[in-house]
C-alpha cells in the first residue's frame, strides 16, 4: 500500500475511455491498463493514434513494458493490446472468466470451431487474489463481476484500476444488463472495492463529465464510500438493485458494442471471414 506508482492517463474522447501507463517507482518497469484501438465504424477503418501515444510515452521514458492488462471485455471500445504487445512486448492478462464471455458471445456471433473459447488468446488468466510483479511492485487482481462475468480490479501499490466496476462519485456505477451481468453481484463487487483503505487511489476506465464538469478519472475509496451517488452513504443492496434495474432498462446499447465484443473477446485481434479478410459481423436482434 505504501508503494506509490507513477500513473499517466490517456483520455480517448471518442469513447470516453481512460487508458493508463503505470510505472513501478523503484524501476523502469511498467504496465498498460485498458488500451484503445481507434475505429471509424461508419467507414470500417482501424487506426492506432491512441495506442501510438502510449507507445511513444513508454519509449521516451525508456520504460520496460511487462504487463498489458484488460480489466474486462469492454463493450464500448476496441482493445489495442496486441498492437502494443507487438511493438513493446509484455504479457497480456485478463480475468479467467473470459471463458464465460467467449462462450456467450461466441454463440451470439455464430463463431465456428476456429474460435477458441478457453482464453488461450491471452497470456495470463487471473483468478481472484492472484498476484504478479511489475518490476519490484507486487500487484493483486480482485474478482469483481456484475458488469460482466470477467471483471477484475487491479491493485498496484496504492492505486487500484477499477474498470467499469465504479465511476467517479458523481457518475455512480456501470450498467449490469449485458449478458452475464447482474446488479446484485455488481453491488457485492463494489463493496469489495470500498473495503480497501480509504486512501487507496481509484482510477476509472470511463468518465462522461456529468452535469458538464471537466473529465476526471482519479478519486479515492473514502470519497467513493461517502459520495458515490449509486452506492455511497450506506445505500443498501436492495436499493441499488432496484435503481440499477430501472436505469438499465432506459439505456441504449453502446455505439461500438458489436465491434468491441468481437475484437475484445479475441484479446484485441481482428476477426476474419472464411477467406481470411478482416470482417466484422452484425447479428440482428442478438442483444
Amino acid at each position: 500500500m505504501s508503494v506509490k506508482p507513477d500513473v499517466r492517463a490517456f483520455f480517448d474522447a471518442a469513447t470516453n475511455t481512460i487508458s493508463y501507463v503505470v510505472k513501478d517507482p523503484e524501476s523502469n518497469a511498467c504496465a498498460v491498463v485498458d488500451s484503445v484501438m481507434d475505429i471509424d465504424y461508419a467507414a470500417g477503418r482501424i487506426s492506432f493514434d491512441h495506442a501510438d501515444a502510449i507507445i511513444a510515452d513508454i519509449g521516451e521514458r525508456g520504460l520496460d513494458l511487462q504487463w498489458i492488462i484488460e480489466t474486462h471485455v469492454h463493450a464500448d471500445h476496441l482493445s489495442a493490446a496486441p498492437y502494443i504487445q507487438q511493438k513493446l512486448g509484455g504479457k497480456l492478462g485478463i480475468g479467467a472468466n473470459i471463458r464465460v464471455v467467449q462462450e456467450t458471445f461466441g454463440k451470439i456471433f455464430n463463431e465456428g470451431t476456429g474460435f477458441q473459447r478457453d482464453g488461450s488468446q491471452f497470456d495470463k488468466l487471473f483468478e481472484d487474489g492472484d498476484t504478479y510483479q511489475v518490476g519490484n511492485m507486487t500487484c493483486v487482481a480482485i474478482f469483481t463481476p456484475g458488469h460482466t462475468p470477467a471483471c477484475m480490479v487491479h491493485v498496484m501499490g496504492n492505486a487500484a484500476f477499477v474498470g467499469d466496476t465504479l465511476f467517479m462519485p458523481d457518475g455512480g456505477s456501470a450498467r449490469a444488463d449485458f449478458p452475464g451481468g447482474d446488479a446484485g453481484v455488481l453491488y457485492d463487487s463494489i463493496q469489495k472495492v470500498l473495503a480497501l483503505p480509504d486512501e487507496m487511489r481509484l482510477f476509472m476506465c470511463h468518465d462522461y463529465g456529468p452535469n458538464g464538469r471537466d473529465i476526471r478519472w482519479e478519486t479515492s475509496v473514502g470519497d467513493e464510500r461517502l459520495h458515490n451517488i449509486h452506492v455511497g452513504a450506506g445505500k443498501t443492496r436492495d436499493e441499488f438493485i432496484a435503481f440499477r434495474t430501472e436505469r438499465d432498462a432506459q439505456l441504449d446499447m453502446p455505439r461500438l458494442i458489436l465491434p468491441s465484443l468481437q475484437v475484445n473477446m479475441r484479446a484485441g485481434q481482428l476477426p476474419k471471414d472464411e477467406s481470411g479478410r478482416l470482417m466484422l459481423k452484425v447479428p440482428l436482434n442478438g442483444l
